[in-house]
C-alpha cells in the first residue's frame, strides 16, 4: 500500500503547489518524533530501542516532506514554515540542554516525558483546522483517508504498546491520537461523496483563506 503523505508529495509536486494542503502536522511529526527519539536514548529511559530506531526514521522521512513543502510554498509560506522550524530548533535543543545540565535521574525522564507528550498531543491536534474545513466545505479534499486511517492505526498501537510497558508517557496521548483519528474517519465517511458548498468559495478565496489559518 502506498504511504498517504508520499500521495500528497507526489499531488504537490507535480502541481509545483502546495495548494490549501497545511505543512503544520508534518513539521509537527518531525518535532514529536525527535523528541521522542531523545527521550527514547538509554541515558533517559533504559530499553526503550523500539522508539529510538521507529521515531528516528519518522523524522528522517517527515524532514523530506517538510523540505518538499518549502521548495513548492509560496514565499509568504516560506517564511510562515521556516519560522515554524526555528520554533521547533529551539524546543529541541531547550529540551536536550536542560535534561542533560539540569535533570537527572527520574527528573530527566519526567522532564523529557512531559515535554514529549505535550508536542504528542500538538502533533495529533494540528489536522483539528483541517477537519473543520472538511466541516465547512463538506469536501474532504485536503484530508486524505489513508493519512487518516495511518494515523488512526499508528496512534493505536503506540496506545496498547504505552499500556503494556505501563508507559503513561507513550499512552496518554497516543490514546487522544487515537480518538481523534477516529474523528477524522467518521468525517471522511460522511463527507467522502460531498463537494464544496459553491464555487464561488474558490474564487473569493475563502477556500485559500481557511487552509491558511492553520499555518
Amino acid at each position: 500500500m502506498t504511504h498517504p503523505n508520499r500521495i500528497t508529495m507526489k499531488r504537490i509536486i507535480k502541481s509545483k503547489s502546495t495548494g490549501d494542503f497545511s505543512c503544520i502536522p508534518y513539521a509537527m511529526t518531525v518535532l514529536n518524533c525527535l523528541l521522542y527519539t531523545w527521550y527514547g536514548l538509554p541515558f533517559v529511559t533504559p530499553n526503550n530501542i523500539l522508539i529510538i530506531t521507529v521515531n528516528g526514521v519518522g523524522a528522517t522521512i517527515e524532514s523530506v516532506y517538510v523540505l518538499i513543502f518549502i521548495v513548492y510554498a509560496s514565499k509568504k509560506e516560506k517564511v510562515r514554515i521556516l519560522g515554524i522550524l526555528a520554533f521547533m530548533l529551539s524546543v529541541i535543543v531547550t529540551d536536550a540542554l536542560v535534561s542533560l545540565y539540569a535533570a537527572h535521574g527520574k527528573d530527566r525522564k519526567l522532564l523529557c516525558g512531559v515535554v514529549g507528550t505535550i508536542f504528542c498531543v500538538v502533533m495529533y491536534g494540528s489536522p483539528l483546522s483541517i477537519m473543520r474545513m472538511v466541516m465547512k466545505t463538506k469536501s474532504v479534499e485536503y484530508m486524505p483517508f489513508y493519512l487518516s486511517l495511518f494515523g488512526f492505526t499508528c496512534s493505536t498501537l503506540w496506545f496498547f504498546y504505552g499500556l503494556l510497558g505501563n508507559d503513561p508517557f507513550v499512552y496518554v496521548a497516543n490514546g487522544l491520537g487515537s480518538a481523534l483519528g477516529m474523528m477524522q474517519l467518521i468525517l471522511y465517511a460522511i463527507y467522502r461523496n460531498g463537494e464544496v458548498e459553491s464555487k464561488k468559495a474558490m474564487h473569493d478565496g475563502s477556500l485559500f483563506e481557511t487552509g491558511r489559518e492553520s499555518m
